[in-house]
């Protein structure tokens, strides 16, 4: 599917009051020898979420040569090569490293599942886009409001940004609220 299709897709499942503040863009760089890119997300035009090929990529090497110092292998065997890399990228994918790549496999698999399937998800991007998903209700991220600091980043940004447009208080008087 093209990306246009995709975006429109994705911006319609976004709540009313988030329908102006959030964009999620995909950049190509033509010049560059391979093309690669990255997407970003903005909120009121501040980009907030950053997937980019190079510094996945960069990130996936260091972390495979981590695990391969602590799994004390030097073996060039293909299966263990291919474990090592699944594990890095799982790995980074957790931590919300995401390559361009990614972002589109993540998109595809987003626009396309139910909201419980979604909801059950524990990957940081698919967790983000739920925070902002017009399907969501208000008892939903009222639910949350003890289990979001143990979230990614992003995810607690979006929750916070979700909960304020939807007038709902995430912290008692006095109590911090989360980061921004």
């Amino acid at each position: 599917m093209v990306w246009s299709k995709i975006k429109k897709r994705l911006m319609n499942l976004i709540c009313d009051p988030l329908q102006s503040r959030i964009d999620i863009h995909v950049i190509s760089y033509r010049k560059a020898h391979d093309q690669m890119g990255r997407a970003v997300m903005t909120v009121d035009k501040a980009e907030v979420f950053n997937m980019c090929t190079m510094t996945s990529m960069r990130e996936e090497y260091y972390r495979e040569k981590e695990i391969r110092r602590e799994w004390g292998e030097d073996d060039r065997d293909v299966e263990t090569i291919r474990a090592i890399q699944a594990l890095a990228h799982e790995q980074l994918r957790h931590e919300g490293i995401y390559a361009r790549y990614d972002f589109f496999s993540v998109m595809s698999q987003y626009i396309q599942s139910p909201i419980n399937e979604l909801l059950k998800s524990d990957d940081v991007l698919i967790q983000a886009l739920v925070m902002l998903d017009r399907r969501v209700g208000k008892r939903t991220l009222e639910r949350w409001k003890g289990s979001i600091q143990d979230e990614h980043p992003l995810v607690q940004r979006l929750y916070t940004l979700r909960c304020e447009v939807e007038n709902i208080q995430i912290g008692h008087p006095g109590e911090t609220e989360l980061p921004y």
